[in-house]
């Protein structure tokens, strides 16, 4: 039997949570921005209205772009469009399945996070060693629900502002 698809969750939050500003990243981070295309380039990615229009470029390429909103009229060029959380992560996996892709991404923003946490399966978090200004924060949430099983440290450098630690968390059965 085929292991499910499963959902997945990458952000970069500071110390104090926050994860953006202004509608964008409050940082650079070289390292993470190549980390995030490495994990989820191939994979279905689904995000918010918001932050699909933040991206710099449209679609993000090499990986299938999902977007939800409540604006059932909304067109997002280069992207599929829902309205309904399920609906859209139903599409992912099945894409993902089809794809012979294990795992799909919720990549932002806060609202997104929040309303998808209790549904995912593996959280990707760069834990930033700063605390920075913000307007979007990560949702809180039980991290005894998960078992960290990888984590990799990035020192502060030309290409970081910040040094930042990725830690992976699979959620404990149960």
């Amino acid at each position: 039997m085929e292991e499910p698809v499963k959902l997945s969750m990458i952000v970069a939050r500071s110390r104090n949570g926050v994860i953006g500003r202004d509608g964008g990243l409050p940082w650079k981070l070289s390292d993470d921005l190549a980390l995030f295309k490495q994990t989820t380039s191939g994979k279905p990615i689904i995000m918010g209205r918001h932050t699909w229009e933040s991206l710099p470029k449209k679609p993000l390429p090499g990986r299938q772009n999902i977007v939800i909103t409540r604006d059932w009229a909304y067109a997002a060029e280069g992207a599929r469009v829902y309205s309904n959380l399920n609906a859209a992560i139903n599409s992912a996996k099945a894409i993902a399945a089809r794809d012979g892709e294990n795992e799909v991404f919720i990549i932002g923003g806060e609202s997104l996070y929040r309303r998808a946490l209790p549904l995912t399966d593996i959280l990707y978090i760069s834990e930033i060693d700063a605390e920075v200004e913000g307007d979007t924060v990560f949702p809180a949430f039980d991290e005894s629900a998960f078992r960290e099983v990888a984590t990799k440290r990035f020192e502060k450098s030309e290409r970081n502002d910040h040094a930042f630690k990725l830690r992976v968390l699979e959620r404990v059965a149960g």
